[in-house]
């Protein structure tokens, strides 16, 4: 790892130790303290059953133990892709306890995600669930493994068939090497501009403050329920404060099976939960809901919302339709996070990102020449700080161009920053698309769009959505009649990536706009598409 992994500097390394940001702790190690403190407290529930902190931390060790028969050891690469079951946060634990380094993937990535996932990380295991939402993993799992050499071992969740299943993987516990705190504890996914994600390598150091601070500015404690919707793999979800920060605060963590109104609402009812994260395609939909169905959600004290940009009449509607607190979060897995506070006057609430959360985040607004912007003006937000990475996992070169030479991390974010200090999120600049909160990279798609017969040339382009924040449109040069939509998505489909990715509408055209330079004039392609009435696309 030490060759792929860009460390902080070590003048910035010291400060952020002897300032008390990083305390030399373990992700592993986390829960061990709250199982010390509340051991016969319920620490996770999920569909099929729960688990008190003593059972849960009983797990982790006896499956940490279980990975090291079975020869994964500190220091390799394991890719988990699980739905939100209490198994991913048991073999998360083990893994950090372990030093074996997790690749976290979504539940919606198929072939094409995966197999780059296990070869940029060399990994050695992969872990699925038998089937979910009538996919069946075992499938992808032998197409992954016909194309990943290095695997090793295939770890399945449920009936295995002819790969091992997770739950043989536990021995008696044993006293493990203790990972090195400024080592890597994760290897989180970019949302990506330039093709496939890109990986972001998180330490236990930095995670661990990064997980403590934003429970205290949640105020996360032993009263609180934390239901889960999102998936748990996303870094949201996981520990900003997410499941990792209820854990360390003592409280209860729900996972529910998935986000719809019929699912969750009962469950905040029967678990008593007090908080909640959502993205705002969710946020917009539980409000309408709210008007269908008559469930008790008097417990709820606090709604997160982030992974896109939450629209001002939106926020209103979730605060009439809820009662409760709305916090608004805008972060990123490479690290800043930025949180409304909760004594934040309404007004700032609705209309605000929020501000960075610790007092060590640089942050910077810059112009396109790479000077500061004045205030209150847009541009783009650079940071860096005791949380945020230096650089991605072995990508030399697009390191060279995503970081300045101070480390700063160009985040490819159009902000601005109000009198007050908070991020007003305008756009981006980055050519990606923000669908519901998945960030999805245009040249990824125009790559595999172009492979079909009938496509010559491909251009995607965000479009604005009111449910979605952005869905997606193709312009594909073709001979003759070219794919219908339709055609379009059943072909992504059979090439192997997450249906999240695939065009929402096609448009075929003979020839695009173009800039001064010769390059595809996107502005003005996503201007026709704000021109033309939605009737237009094809399919």
């Amino acid at each position: 790892m030490a060759e792929t992994f860009v460390p902080w500097p070590a003048d910035l390394a010291d400060r952020y130790r002897r300032e008390g940001y990083w305390r030399g702790e373990t992700l592993g190690d986390l829960l061990r303290t709250a199982a010390e403190r509340h051991s016969g407290r319920t620490a996770l529930v999920d569909a099929r059953r729960s688990w008190t902190y003593s059972e849960l931390d009983e797990e982790a060790d006896r499956t940490a133990a279980g990975l090291r028969r079975l020869g994964v050891v500190a220091g390799d690469r394991v890719v988990v892709q699980l739905p939100n079951v209490g198994e991913f946060v048991v073999l998360c634990l083990a893994l950090y306890r372990a030093g074996v380094i997790p690749v976290l993937a979504l539940p919606g990535h198929r072939r094409s995600e995966i197999i780059h996932l296990c070869r940029l990380s060399e990994a050695v295991a992969y872990v699925v669930a038998s089937t979910h939402e009538g996919f069946d993993f075992r499938d992808l799992a032998r197409e992954v493994v016909a194309e990943s050499p290095q695997l090793r071992h295939v770890l399945v969740l449920g009936d295995p068939a002819e790969f091992t299943a997770l739950a043989s993987v536990a021995a008696e516990p044993e006293r493990l090497p203790a990972p090195d705190p400024a080592g890597v504890a994760m290897l989180l996914l970019s949302g990506g501009t330039t093709g496939l994600p890109k990986l972001i390598p998180r330490t236990h150091d930095d995670y661990a403050y990064n997980i403590r601070k934003s429970a205290e500015l949640c105020a996360f404690d032993e009263s609180t329920s934390y239901l889960v919707v999102l998936p748990v793999s996303h870094n949201f979800a996981w520990g900003c404060p997410g499941v990792l920060g209820v854990l360390q605060a003592g409280g209860k963590v729900v996972l529910a099976h998935n986000a719809s109104p019929p699912e969750a609402f009962p469950l905040i009812e029967q678990e008593q939960v007090t908080t909640v994260a959502l993205v705002p395609t969710l946020a917009v939909l539980w409000s309408e809901a709210r008007s269908w169905l008559d469930t008790d959600l008097g417990s709820l004290r606090l709604m997160q919302v982030g992974g896109a940009k939450l629209a001002e009449t939106q926020a209103r509607q979730v605060l009439a339709a809820f009662g409760c607190a709305l916090q608004q979060v805008f972060g990123m897995a490479e690290g800043l996070l930025n949180f409304t506070r909760l004594d934040d006057p309404q007004d700032m609430v609705v209309t605000t990102q929020g501000r960075p959360m610790s007092p060590a985040d640089e942050v910077r607004v810059e112009d396109e020449h790479g000077n500061p912007v004045a205030p209150g003006e847009c541009g783009e937000l650079l940071t860096r700080g005791p949380y945020t990475l230096r650089g991605y996992y072995r990508a030399e070169s697009h390191n060279r161009v995503a970081f300045t030479l101070e480390g700063y991390y160009r985040t490819g974010d159009v902000v601005r920053v109000t009198p007050e200090g908070n991020l007003v999120v305008e756009g981006r600049i980055k050519d990606q698309i923000n669908r519901g909160g998945e960030k999805i990279a245009a040249a990824e798609v125009e790559q595999h769009l172009v492979e079909h017969p009938a496509i010559q040339e491909a251009v995607v382009v965000g479009m604005a959505d009111a449910g979605l924040g952005e869905t997606m449109c193709a312009f594909l040069r073709v001979s003759g009649a070219g794919p219908s939509l339709g055609e379009v998505r059943r072909f992504l489909t059979a090439r192997g990536i997450a249906a999240f990715k695939a065009p929402d509408r096609v448009e075929v055209v003979d020839s695009w706009p173009l800039t001064s330079v010769g390059k595809v004039d996107k502005k003005a392609l996503a201007r026709f598409l704000a021109e033309r009435r939605p009737a237009g696309a094809s399919g």
